[in-house]
C-alpha cells in the first residue's frame, strides 16, 4: 500500500515519523507525499497549544476531503488526551503515544479491511515502557533525530504533555550509542538526541546515570558526527555538565534552555522548578565554558495573573541573558492542565501585544549574535531559492550560492552579510 505522513509539533514527533516511515517501508510499503494520493494518510499530532490541536483537526479532515476512500489515521498526543474529539473526527484509527509497531499492524489491517470506523486502541497501545523505534531518517536527510527518552513528570501549571507522554522512561546508554554509531555509518552528518524532557533522561535507569553520561557516549561513538542537544531544563546546567561537555569536540555548543518567564511570581504560578536567578547561572556557566554558544530559549505570554509589570520583568530579563534565538507563544488554555482554571486570565489582545513586544526584543538580540560571524562552518542541506541553505554548529541559517550539489556537505563558508534572521555566505574553497 502506499502511505503519506504528515507531522505537527515538536522534533520528537518528527523523530518518530521517520521511524514509522522506516517500518511502513521495511514492511514493502511505498512512501508518497502527503500532497498527492495514498491509500492511507497518517497524521503525526501535536497537543502543546489550541493551535495545534486545531491545525490536526484541518489535516485530518482535509485529507477525508481529498481522499474519501484511504484510510486515514491519528496519532500522537492529541489522540491521547482528547479521545473524545476524535469520535467527531473522519478517522479510521486513532492511536496515541505508545507502541508504534503495533500501530503499523492496526494500519495495515485497517487499510485491508476498510474499516469504517476504528476508535479504540488495545490495550498494548497504552503500554508505558520505552519503545525502541528505528532513528533516523530515509535516504536524502543530513540530519538524524535520536530519541533517548520519552516521558515527563514535571507537571508545569500550563502543560498537557506529562497526561499524555506518562512517565520518564530511558533509552539505555548502550542502545544509544549503539544507534548513534549505526546512523553514522548511514552517512548522517548530525544526530539531534531528542525527547519529551532529556534533562531527565536516566532517572529510571539503574545506577541513575546522567545525561552528559548520555551525551559522552553518543559522541564517541559517532565521532565525525556533529551532536545537537534538545530542548534542556536550565538546571542540567552544572559546572560539572559544562567542564565535560567542553572537551567534546563533536558536541554543537548550541543550547535550548526552556525558559517559559523571565519573572520568578511568574514562573512560581507555572510551577517551574527554578528561578531567573538559577537560569542565568545556566547562561552564565555555558559563556564561561564555551566560545559564542547559542543560547536560545522559549518564552510564554500572558500566562494567567500576568501583569504588565511582570511581563516587563520578563522582558527585561531576556535582554540581560542576550539570547541567540527565542521561541515565543501567547498562553494558550489547556483544558485539563491546573493553569486553566486560575483566575485572572490574560485578555487576548494583551497577549498578542506582548508577543509582538518580546518578538522584537528577540529579533534584536538574534541581529546583534549574527554580527558576531565572520566564518562559519556549514552542513548544507537543500537548495532553494538559487542558494544553498544549510546550519552552523550554533544552529544559525545559513544561504550561499554554489555551482556545486553541496547536499551533506561541511564547508567552511566566509560570512558577506547578515540578514533578518540568517546569514549569507560564501564558499571558502580549500
Amino acid at each position: 500500500m502506499t502511505v503519506a505522513f504528515y507531522t505537527l509539533g515538536c522534533k520528537v514527533n518528527q523523530y518518530e515519523t521517520q521511524a514509522l516511515e522506516q517500518l511502513f517501508a521495511s514492511r514493502g510499503h511505498t512512501l508518497v507525499p502527503f500532497e498527492g494520493e495514498a491509500d492511507v494518510y497518517i497524521i503525526n499530532s501535536c497537543t502543546v497549544t489550541a493551535v495545534s490541536d486545531k491545525k490536526s483537526r484541518q489535516t485530518v479532515r482535509q485529507a477525508r476531503k481529498r481522499a474519501p476512500g484511504a484510510v486515514i489515521a491519528l496519532c500522537g498526543c492529541y489522540p491521547q488526551t482528547h479521545p473524545e474529539d476524535i469520535k467527531e473526527l473522519p478517522v479510521d484509527l486513532a492511536a496515541g503515544t505508545g507502541d508504534r509497531v503495533r500501530f503499523v499492524e492496526l494500519v495495515e489491517q485497517a487499510w485491508a479491511e476498510r474499516q469504517e470506523k476504528v476508535t479504540a486502541l488495545d490495550d498494548a497501545m497504552k503500554r508505558r515502557v520505552f519503545e525502541p523505534l528505528p532513528a533516523g531518517g530515509l535516504e536524502g536527510r543530513t540530519r538524524a533525530m535520536l530519541k533517548v527518552e520519552d516521558g515527563c513528570v514535571n507537571f508545569c501549571a500550563y502543560c498537557i504533555i506529562p497526561y499524555a507522554r506518562g512517565p520518564v522512561r530511558s533509552l539505555p546508554l548502550q542502545d544509544a550509542a549503539a544507534q548513534a554509531a549505526k546512523l553514522a555509518e548511514e552517512g548522517y552528518r548530525e544526530l539531534v538526541l531528542t525527547g519529551i524532557e532529556i534533562s531527565s533522561w536516566g532517572r529510571d535507569l539503574e545506577g541513575k546515570p546522567g545525561l552528559i553520561d548520555l551525551i559522552e557516549a553518543v559522541c564517541a561513538a559517532a565521532p565525525g558526527c556533529r551532536v545537537r542537544l534538545g530542548s534542556l531544563e536550565p538546571r542540567t546546567i552544572t559546572e560539572e555538565f559544562c567542564a565535560r561537555a567542553v572537551r567534546l569536540d563533536n558536541l554543537c555548543p548550541h543550547f535550548h534552555l526552556s525558559m517559559q518567564s523571565g519573572c520568578d511570581a511568574t514562573l512560581k504560578r507555572m510551577n517551574r522548578r527554578y528561578d531567573t536567578a538559577r537560569f542565568f547561572e545556566s547562561v552564565r556557566l555555558l559563556r564561561e565554558h564555551f566560545q559564542k554558544p547559542a543560547v536560545t530559549t522559549d518564552m510564554i505570554v500572558g500566562f494567567p495573573g500576568e501583569t504588565e509589570e511582570e511581563f516587563v520583568q520578563s522582558l527585561d530579563f531576556i535582554q540581560r541573558c542576550a539570547f541567540s534565538a527565542m521561541h515565543i507563544f501567547p498562553y494558550s488554555k489547556r483544558p485539563g492542565t491546573p493553569a486553566a482554571a486560575m483566575p485572572h486570565q490574560v485578555p487576548r489582545a494583551v497577549k498578542e501585544e506582548r508577543a509582538r513586544r518580546a518578538a522584537e526584543a528577540a529579533a534584536r538580540m538574534e541581529q546583534r549574535y549574527l554580527e558576531q560571524w565572520e566564518e562559519v562552518e556549514v552542513l548544507f542541506e537543500e537548495e532553494r531559492d538559487g542558494l544553498w541553505w544549510g546550519r552552523t554548529t550554533r544552529y544559525s541559517r545559513v544561504g550561499a550560492e554554489s555551482g556545486e550539489n553541496l547536499h551533506n556537505q561541511l564547508r567552511q563558508t566566509a560570512v558577506t552579510g547578515v540578514e533578518r534572521g540568517w546569514l549569507r555566505g560564501r564558499l571558502i574553497n580549500s
